[in-house]
């Protein structure tokens, strides 16, 4: 149901479950909150890559949850940790790369609101059609798409529940931060972990979180989450590599130290 493997200092996490256009159900939940587990313990593991799997009718992210499941065990496909698809409330250290080829819709939005970067192809489209089931986003959808998108386009998509939502206008929008040929998401989104991890891992762990922390908080939070984290910093061995770098014209050695 989850793929995992690495490469390098990326490890790319993939839905395996093309017979229901990847659709979360238990194992995948599960998995995917052990695929998260593998990549905050590996310290070899600096960035993630979240995919689905291309199906018999072309490619797809995510259909959202598994609805025959939902109707007799909606608890089944969320874990304690990480909510639903044991992912969209889970706490982690290390940046995710969404690649989005075809439908990413319902559940497989909030999937996608809950990564940190998002390549998307022309061919992705997103949606949170839970109203038309008589359900709501539950997911992170009606929290997190307004501060990704502008209001009232995040309404709209919330009351209509269309799922045509187009990967263009998401990037128009900034919810997507690459846009790319369909098939090409994966290839995107590893070029892009590629500009991560050739810099500092603590250090771009340490920023993720003050900007996530400071999102939205009064400016002497974020003074005060800087300075901290700017400590930090000067108490690893990465930051006496840096200079060392510098000084001597060299690419740095991280050691994620």
């Amino acid at each position: 149901m989850i793929e995992y493997r690495k490469e390098g200092n990326v490890a790319v996490v993939t839905i395996d479950r093309p017979d229901a256009r990847n659709a979360v159900n238990t194992d995948v939940a599960r998995g995917l909150e052990d695929a998260i587990d593998k990549i905050e313990a590996d310290d070899e593991v600096w960035v993630g890559i979240l995919t689905g799997a291309k199906t018999e009718k072309g490619y797809i992210f995510c259909a959202g949850a598994d609805l025959k499941q939902m109707s007799v065990d909606p608890g089944g496909m969320m874990t304690r940790r990480g909510g639903f698809a044991g992912f969209v409330q889970r706490q982690r250290t290390k940046p995710v790369i969404a690649a989005v080829d075809g439908p990413a819709l319902a559940g497989g939005t909030e999937i996608v609101l809950a990564c940190d970067l998002v390549v998307a192809s022309r061919t992705a489209v997103f949606g949170v059609p839970e109203v038309k089931r008589s359900l709501i986003a539950a997911g992170g959808a009606l929290f997190r798409l307004p501060r990704k998108l502008p209001r009232n386009v995040a309404m709209e998509l919330v009351l209509t529940g269309r799922l045509d939502f187009p990967a263009e206008r998401a990037h128009h929008f900034g919810l997507v931060n690459v846009l790319c040929d369909e098939g090409q998401a994966l290839a995107a989104a590893k070029k892009l972990a590629a500009e991560i991890v050739v810099n500092a891992p603590l250090a771009v762990r340490e920023s993720r979180r003050v900007l996530l922390e400071s999102a939205d908080q009064p400016d002497e939070v974020g003074w005060r989450l800087s300075a901290d984290g700017m400590a930090k910093m000067f108490a690893t061995e990465d930051f006496n590599e840096g200079l060392q770098a510098f000084v001597q014209k060299r690419a740095p050695r991280w050691t994620g130290k």
